[in-house]
């Protein structure tokens, strides 16, 4: 499967630089963003397309109220994505400007009107936000696209999962991305769960990958290990620049740190292999082999006072020991000499 020109099973990880509401109101800052993104060598930068409107409703109900123990309590549902929402009218030149530099770009669109507008550009994927999994309208047409569909499970039930995956399929969408999210902000570390990872791929039959919420790299570079091929990860590029995701949101210097650490994990977990390689082979001059341990006469006994299991590995290898023990040396030899089978009799 591939997003864009990175293939997912030869590639290695797809990093992507999630920009969410890290562009202060500025397209100068979203662009610089971009820039920085690509400097360090994530793979991608992802927007998210809505508005407040898309999203929720201007209500001052109590039921639209922000509440139980996140970073935006008290604040009111339609306010925050009115403060955090990207432009519409950005999108042309942010998909341009990406492009020229050479960084994959897509977005998460929240309702119909957004896969419409965003299908102009021929983004690379779709993403479904966690808290749109359970749109199964939004799923449906997004997977209609025919674009390669990565779905976060932050909140949903394993049902719902399927039901993602099976919509995807019936709408004849098989590249399917579902990533392990813990959808709380920032994420604590006993919630994030890795070993979902490996179990996505496996129960649901697709790629699997992790949306990270938890503060600092920890968690994607141990989610790598668990085999995770897509790691999304909030990015800003200083968090002075404020707003509603800048306290979970990785800087210019942290994310480059994670990628880094990255693609030394995937150096590190390389592939199974039992061959035997150059390296293996003169390693081996410093594993055991039989020597003679003092000088010897052909016709004497061979004993464990007369030949012992040492270093380096020059010599008979030391399984042989216990069938040699009792023959006789063929002739004469001395310590430090490598022993071999021509040199023992029955």
């Amino acid at each position: 499967m591939k997003i864009g020109n990175f293939d997912l099973i030869n590639d290695g990880t797809y990093i992507i630089a999630e920009l969410s509401a890290n562009h202060g109101g500025d397209i100068n800052i979203a662009k610089e963003t971009i820039k920085a993104a690509k400097e360090i060598g994530a793979n991608a930068i992802k927007l998210q397309t809505y508005t407040a409107d898309t999203l929720t409703l201007d209500c001052e109900k109590d039921d639209f109220i922000i509440k139980g123990g996140t970073l935006w309590d008290g604040k009111k549902l339609y306010d925050l994505y009115k403060e955090a929402y990207l432009p519409w009218e950005w999108h042309e030149e942010l998909f341009t400007y990406a492009r020229s530099i050479g960084i994959d770009i897509f977005s998460s669109p929240f309702d119909k009107s957004a896969v419409d507008f965003l299908e102009q550009f021929d983004p690379s994927a779709y993403k479904i936000a966690s808290f749109e999994i359970t749109d199964y309208e939004l799923i449906r047409y997004t997977a209609s696209k025919g674009k390669p569909m990565i779905i976060s499970t932050g909140i949903a039930t394993i049902d719902e999962i399927q039901d993602a995956v099976d919509i995807c399929k019936s709408a004849g969408n098989n590249d399917i991305v579902l990533l392990k999210c813990t959808s709380a902000y920032p994420a604590p570390l006993e919630d994030a769960n890795l070993l979902t990872i490996p179990n996505l791929a496996q129960t649901f039959g697709v790629i699997s990958g992790f949306s990270d919420h938890t503060l600092g790299s920890t968690a994607p570079i141990a989610a790598v290990t668990l085999g995770a091929k897509v790691i999304e990860k909030h990015f800003i590029l200083d968090r002075s620049i404020g707003g509603a995701d800048a306290d979970f949101s990785m800087d210019k210097q942290e994310f480059s740190h994670m990628i880094n650490a990255i693609r030394d994990t995937e150096k590190l977990l390389g592939k199974v292999d039992y061959t035997m390689n150059d390296k293996k082979r003169k390693s081996r001059q410093f594993s055991r082999s039989l020597y003679i341990a003092e000088d010897v006469k052909a016709g004497e006994i061979i004993t464990e006072k007369n030949i012992r299991s040492v270093r380096p590995g020059y010599g008979l290898h030391p399984k042989h020991l216990s069938d040699i023990l009792g023959s006789r040396f063929t002739h004469d030899l001395s310590k430090g000499d490598r022993l071999s089978y021509n040199d023992i009799t029955k």
